[in-house]
């Protein structure tokens, strides 16, 4: 009997694999196989269901495994738990291959759509912004605390902490207090340059002005939206009812 399934607990460099052939049993069961070996074990084998985990690399291995003429599914993590043997407890890697196996064969299960290479560039412009921004707000938040212990208390509003700081609470700040606080608002301007920046970036992508026509949708959403789930060609339903999906 040929495998007709096929789990792979992805991880950063060993990976389980647990293949099922129709009746259900195991026919592949390598609980240790090296990242450099994972592509050229799933191309050798015939066309099947290759199931994973949507995490970290999912997505690339994904479309790798999809050129060799399989059938890629990709799992959030929280619909796996459930098939795992021995629960939490019974938690590896070879495991949670065969929770994966097991998981993809359930007719209810759900999958996540695979993203293709332009649609994680698109993400990753968000990720970095907002990492940019979380950047920035940790930034204005450690100016006030340190001119909290001078007693120059600050309030939250960010344009204030920039006015204020940058003002006369910074020229009468004594010594190392004068450059670390001059050094953080330095640091602040740069953020927010790179901020901006990002939004053209943002601006930038054609897809999303058919999204930016609904109400409430601007650039940031439209093309968070669309790199996180695409076009919704891959929906059953909704879709053709949405002019922003066409």
């Amino acid at each position: 009997m040929s495998i007709v399934h096929i789990g792979i607990d992805l991880a950063k460099n060993v990976f389980a694999v647990h293949g099922v052939n129709e009746a259900g049993k195991p026919e592949l069961v390598r609980p240790s196989v090296a990242r450099a070996k994972l592509h050229e074990l799933i191309a050798s084998l015939p066309p099947c269901t290759v199931a994973m985990e949507a995490c970290s690399g999912g997505h690339h291995w994904a479309r790798l495994f999809a050129a060799h003429g399989h059938t890629v599914r990709l799992i959030a993590p929280k619909f796996v738990a459930p098939y795992r043997m021995g629960g939490a407890r019974g938690k590896n890697d070879a495991a949670d291959a065969a929770a994966i196996c097991e998981a993809v064969q359930r007719p209810s299960m759900r999958f996540v759509p695979m993203k293709s290479i332009d649609q994680q560039a698109r993400l990753m412009v968000h990720r970095a912004r907002q990492g940019f921004v979380e950047a920035r707000t940790a930034c204005i938040n450690r100016v006030r605390g340190l001119l909290t212990e001078l007693g120059t208390v600050l309030p939250l509003k960010a344009a204030t902490v920039r006015r204020e700081a940058a003002g006369a609470a910074l020229e009468e700040l004594p010594g190392w207090a004068n450059t670390v606080v001059g050094d953080l608002l330095s640091e602040l301007h740069r953020l927010d340059e790179r901020i901006a920046q990002y939004d053209q970036h943002i601006l930038a992508i054609e897809h999303a002005k058919q999204l930016m026509r609904l109400s409430g949708v601007g650039p940031t959403t439209a093309t968070a939206i669309l790199a996180m789930i695409g076009n919704g060609h891959e929906f059953r339903c909704g879709a053709s009812s949405r002019p922003g999906w066409a």
